[in-house]
């Protein structure tokens, strides 16, 4: 299916395959075939690669094509389903191995993999190999252990090393490679290649309609009238990033995140409430140009319910250009000629501001998305020609955005815009109204409007399923901006189930295609529908692109990297014609979007040949010898002192500092850390505790989420009782995001009183609870790095064994009980009548169980203080199980 590599991936593959480095693409230009390349040398059993960095899905991708291929030694997945009895053996068989990278991290530490056979190791989506992560870790103890062995590393995300100080050098040094490899779309190779064997491609470029572009303007208004009072509120930030070109970007939200997480806490709710703001505006954008107008209306409307339930707002909804946004939309969708006010303008202010609307019977307009009439004619054209052809009808792949803009134009091509826009009122404002009438004008321009390849369809039947939108409304302002991202999901499963349920009386068009994403249309000739994004298996359109075999590719919505997959798919078919819609709307954020996107990355790779000409890289960053300090794991500073009265300055041979840490730590990034500066890992599997420092000392790492998660469900306090009871030094270690705010609780949330559902409560009654216990407040993974170094200092090592043995049958310490047996403890704090408080008196006065069976009533109320507590332990210890009433067992109950 990927076919022999076109001249310059030979080139690409033969720069790489020659020397160790890093191989970077633009995106889409096929950094896949130059992998699935090298593994198809190394699937042999003369060889041991490990592939690093990939999915599940990924995987499976790579070991299908080699299968297709005729590999015969296929790669292996090595999961927590291989044991570690087995994983040796399967590493003596050679071949090209996916191993997950917290059993790789153990086996190299434990030397159960063979790092002196191991030929290489591929790194996939290097861009994210930064120092703290488990690949960079993997690499840094494979250079180690061997140092003949390969690295070589690809990536196509070019924009992700624009930002950061020297980011790729930083990257390469992590991969321990010298060789950086360039490859952009406007390389000469490249480019003189593609242009020989260019598809035919036909760009429309659609008008946005009159109520459309106004409403465009409307919300670019707002947008940057938000940019401008965040630059107000916040002048640290970077003014050229806030910009409302990068604003309209896929990744201004992350960007916007990097800046303010980690002063989020001292922020005020103006700035706050900006930013989500921004979010909003930025999916009424995408709203406006992807779906229709019912469901554009239909967000808009639920934004301005929950505001007024809210019973505040942002302030944008005051603006004038948001009184431009709400009455064009209503415009699209329908009109009331008899209203009082005598324009629509006007009526659409009032309801804005919360007056009620106008009595009056609605007209519906229900305007065609542009971009649907385009279409149809481009399905027009491509019938006519598969009719005139003498080669027989060719395929169409139609490739939109997501799987809701699928379905509706599966439904729009099948059935026409009058019954989809019908169906879609009737189950949003039509609910409770009568069957509504178009409109002259609608009535007039419906009857010259194409339906795609269906003449006639049935009428859309009333959808019983309440939408997101509705529902919407009943949710605060924080609740909604919150869950924003969920109900765009839910809104788009229930836009695919209702139609789907709206589609019953038509039979299903089922297609043997290798992809669960598809929406069939036409079996002869084959017209499928796909999406580009938000697929559960991101090789899926590949998949379907390769089987279909299309003539005709519609791009319904602009994705760069499918872009250049078409092309790289055109050339390795050279001959077979192939043709491309480029649909897009003309003077529209969707292709000043494509536009920045294209600008973005060519900028990147613009500095990336900048940062390459004047870039220094050591002859010793392979690590291939023993003089790279990356290798090194001596923490001492190089300023640091030495006593010349001592042998000289001679240093004292001393055991390497040793720390035991738990199994499932290693999908942190602490023990990589630890590694680093000095300390020898010893990965074994704990009952109590997560790192074990000294045979006194015991940590139990928890990061804020999951400290929140155990402190609510008990967890927690099961973990410090069997630390105290097991170790003299019990260590709570809470660790903090670097990128965000190092603060458990804003300070609005402080409160004067202990409550039960306070996290800073729950923490103060549990080191009441554990006096022993200590906290340790770390504001990243390397602060505790540095922190355990500190700790470990004139400490004697543990013992592995000694920590993996340890149970709830071990014996404890003696400061774990404070000179009282734990066992006995435990009971009589479940007895009726003792508590916390008492418990001690009780233990101080009765030396054994048999002592306190014999004591009276009224000793035990002089040990308890209390005459209630004493009648109640008395009851307790000396009636019979046939005596005891149930009402004596409901008051135990209710005294406890």
């Amino acid at each position: 299916m990927a076919g022999p590599l076109l001249e310059f991936e030979t080139e690409m593959f033969l720069n790489l395959f020659s020397s160790d480095g890093l191989l970077l693409t633009a995106e889409g230009l096929g950094i896949d075939r130059i992998l699935l390349q090298f593994l198809r040398v190394y699937s042999e059993e003369g060889s041991l690669v490990l592939l690093l960095n990939t999915t599940t899905a990924e995987q499976e991708y790579f070991i299908e094509q080699l299968r297709t291929e005729g590999v015969s030694h296929l790669p292996r997945i090595i999961t927590n389903e291989v044991s570690s009895s087995e994983r040796y053996s399967v590493y003596t068989q050679g071949g090209v191995l996916f191993v997950t990278s917290r059993i790789l991290v153990v086996d190299f530490l434990t030397d159960r993999i063979p790092a002196n056979l191991i030929t290489g190791i591929l790194v996939y989506k290097a861009h994210k190999i930064i120092e703290s992560c488990q690949e960079a870790f993997i690499l840094r103890l494979y250079r180690q252990k061997n140092k003949t062995g390969f690295i070589k590393a690809f990536t196509d995300n070019a924009v992700a090393f624009s930002s950061g100080f020297c980011q790729v050098e930083r990257v390469m040094r992590n991969l321990f490679v010298k060789k950086l490899f360039l490859w952009p779309r406007f390389h000469v190779a490249v480019n003189s290649f593609l242009e020989r064997h260019k598809p035919d491609v036909v760009e429309l470029h659609v008008s946005l309609t009159p109520a459309m572009t106004a409403i465009q303007s409307s919300v670019l208004d707002i947008m940057n009238a938000c940019l401008k009072e965040l630059k107000r509120y916040n002048p640290a930030l970077e003014v050229e990033e806030l910009s409302l070109e990068n604003a309209l970007g896929r990744c201004f939200e992350k960007m916007i995140r990097h800046y303010l997480d980690p002063l989020w806490h001292q922020l005020g709710m103006k700035t706050k409430s900006l930013v989500q703001d921004l979010k909003i505006l930025r999916t009424l954008l995408q709203y406006l140009t992807q779906y229709d107008c019912v469901t554009f209306l239909n967000l808009l409307e639920s934004l301005r319910t929950s505001e007024k339930a809210f019973g505040q707002n942002s302030g944008w909804l005051f603006l004038d250009s948001s009184t431009s946004m709400f009455v064009n939309s209503r415009a699209r969708v329908y009109h009331i000629p008899d209203s009082k006010t005598g324009t629509k303008t006007k009526a659409g202010e009032k309801r804005i501001q919360g007056e009620k609307e106008p009595e009056g019977k609605r007209e519906l307009v229900l305007e065609v998305n542009p971009k649907w009439e385009a279409l149809s004619d481009v399905l027009k054209e491509i019938e006519r020609e598969n009719k005139n052809t003498e080669d027989g009808p060719g395929r169409v792949l139609i490739c939109a955005s997501d799987d809701r803009t699928c379905a509706q134009l599966r439904e729009y091509v099948t059935r026409g815009a009058e019954a989809l826009l019908t169906r879609l009122y009737s189950r949003t404002f039509g609910k409770n109204e009568a069957p509504p009438e178009l409109s002259k004008d609608r009535r007039a321009v419906s009857k010259g409007r194409g339906k795609g390849k269906s003449d006639k369809g049935p009428q859309a039947k009333k959808s019983r399923k309440q939408t997101g939108g509705k529902q919407g409304g009943e949710l605060t302002l924080t609740q909604m901006l919150g869950k924003l991202e969920e109900k765009e999901t839910e809104e788009r499963e229930e836009s695919k189930e209702e139609i789907e349920s709206s589609m019953e009386e038509k039979e299903e068009l089922l297609l043997n295609l290798p992809s669960d994403s598809y929406y069939g249309i036409l079996k002869e000739p084959l017209t499928v529908i796909h999406p580009l994004l938000g697929c559960s298996d991101p090789y899926s359109l590949t998949r379907v692109l390769h089987e279909v075999e299309p003539r005709y590719v519609v791009l319904y919505d602009a994705e760069l990297s499918f872009v250049r997959q078409l092309e790289v798919y055109k050339a390795s078919r050279p001959g077979k014609p192939l043709r491309v819609y480029f649909l897009i709307y003309g003077g529209s954020v969707e292709e000043q979007r494509y536009l920045t996107a294209l600008r973005r990355e060519k900028e990147a790779f613009e500095h990336l040949i900048r940062e390459k000409a004047s870039m220094v890289v050591p002859e010793e960053r392979e690590g291939r010898e023993d003089t790279n300090l990356d290798l090194i794991r001596d923490p001492t500073p190089a300023n640091a002192s030495t006593d010349t009265r001592k042998a000289g300055g001679q240093q004292a041979k001393t055991e390497p500092a040793r720390v035991i840490v738990d199994m499932r730590e290693f999908r942190s990034e602490l023990p990589a850390l630890l590694h680093r500066r000095g300390l020898d890992i010893e990965p074994v599997t704990l009952e109590v505790g997560d790192y074990i420092l000294s045979p006194d000392v015991c940590v139990e790492r928890k990061s804020v989420s999951d400290l929140i998660g155990s402190l609510n469900s008990g967890r927690l306090y099961t973990q410090c009782l069997s630390m105290s009871r097991f170790y003299r030094r019990p260590v709570l270690l809470i660790e903090f995001d670097p990128a965000k705010p190092f603060s458990l609780t804003a300070r609005s949330d402080f409160r004067q009183e202990i409550s039960a559902n306070d996290i800073t409560s729950k923490l103060t009654l549990l080191t009441l609870h554990f006096p022993r216990l200590r906290l340790l407040w770390c504001p990243s993974p390397h602060a505790t790095a540095e922190l355990f170094e500190l700790l470990k200092r004139k400490q004697p090592q543990p013992d592995a064994s000694a920590a993996m043995a340890i149970t709830a049958d071990s014996d404890t310490v003696p400061e774990s009980s404070d000179l009282y047996s734990p066992g006995p403890q435990d009971l009589l704090l479940r007895m009726p009548g003792v508590n916390a408080k008492n418990c001690r008196a009780l233990m101080n006065g009765a030396g054994s169980l048999a002592e306190l069976v014999n004591m009276s009533q009224e000793q035990l109320a002089e040990l308890l203080g209390n005459a209630t507590n004493a009648r109640l332990l008395y009851e307790f210890i000396h009636t019979s199980s046939t005596q005891a009433a149930p009402k004596g067992k409901k008051e135990w109950k209710g005294k406890r």
